[in-house]
């Protein structure tokens, strides 16, 4: 007999739901003939298993431990070791500098992410154990181009998952950018256009008026500093779409360096040699948290920044770090 209590991540769903994520390896049809034959209760009754469970619900299986070992997997993946750049850490969320070369989350089955990466950190420091693994996995909530270095939001746990995924949701919580794009910008704007999606090359383009599929984007950007032949731009994400960024820049002449999708190939080149860059020059460098209820009202207002990689650093020196509140 196997005795589930449920805790603070699995309350608020149906109880198929949570037995499905127990007993994954079997069909829908075993679980509720198992609920008819009272071999699994709840609360020490007959349940059918469209009940919504509370923080301290009992679930009985009157099966065998065969039978549970059979039907029960825990699927984790061995990844490599990976020492993540943590900016802040609570009970419930966690908000990770990412690399530029790491993805975000799996492209295919045998990718390692972040999100494994997270995984493997709970795992490792005690936060987190394989049991648990079997109703709940944390996971990242917002994503960034695997070249696009920078702030990722993870939810550690249910309550904090559904909070950043309400905030990114709704566009509350404010996301900057930093990014080095060719050329000479002199002033403050915001441009306005159209992006479309191929799912097959998984590229965007930009155009002036709609499309068929397109959807509509609306990207700020504020020049801090230049140098001969570039311009670090503080961009604002008023649409948040694929590639947004990267394309809408380059469809006004202004490619962002190192990028070799929608970049200037003679850019690249000429930035990677002077400048010893080797990433694309786009960093995710500050969230800043809307007003929040309890119990996170103890981010609200909150900023929070990412180091700048340093790649920027090498290209406009750290003089310029200190001005217009980068830093």
């Amino acid at each position: 007999m196997k005795r589930i209590i449920v805790n603070s991540n699995e309350a608020g769903q149906r109880l198929d739901k949570l037995l499905g994520k127990y007993l994954n390896l079997a069909g829908k049809s075993f679980l509720y003939k198992m609920m008819r034959k009272k071999n699994i209760t709840l609360n020490g009754k007959k349940c059918e298993g469209s009940e919504k469970l509370a923080v301290g619900d009992e679930i009985k299986l009157f099966l065998s431990d065969e039978t549970v070992e059979k039907f029960s997997e825990v699927k984790l993946q061995k990844v490599q070791k990976k020492q993540l750049d943590i900016i802040y850490e609570d009970a419930h969320i966690l908000l990770i500098n990412k690399p530029s070369g790491m993805l975000s989350q799996k492209a295919k089955e045998t990718d390692e992410s972040l999100v494994e990466y997270l995984i493997d950190y709970l795992l490792t420091s005690g936060q987190l154990t394989q049991e648990a693994l079997r109703s709940f996995r944390p996971s990242v909530c917002n994503r960034l181009d695997r070249n696009t270095s920078g702030l990722v939001a993870a939810g550690k746990s249910l309550a904090g998952l559904q909070m950043l995924s309400a905030v990114f949701k709704d566009r509350s919580l404010h996301k900057y950018y930093l990014c080095v794009v060719k050329g000479s910008v002199a002033q403050k704007k915001t441009i306005a256009g159209y992006l479309s999606k191929n799912e097959r090359t998984n590229q965007v383009t930009i155009s002036a008026s709609e499309l068929p599929d397109s959807a509509p984007i609306r990207t700020e950007y504020e020049p801090l500093a230049q140098i001969p032949g570039y311009t670090l731009l503080k961009v604002t994400l008023i649409t948040g779409r694929t590639h947004q960024i990267r394309a809408h820049l380059s469809s006004i002449g202004h490619p962002i360096a190192g990028d070799y999708k929608y970049g200037d190939p003679a850019v690249n080149a000429a930035v990677k040699e002077a400048c010893q860059v080797h990433s694309q020059m786009l960093h995710s460098y500050q969230m800043v948290f809307p007003v929040l209820d309890e119990p996170f009202a103890y981010l609200s207002g909150k900023t929070f920044q990412a180091p700048v990689p340093a790649e920027f650093t090498r290209m406009f020196g750290s003089l310029i770090w200190t001005k217009k509140g980068v830093v």
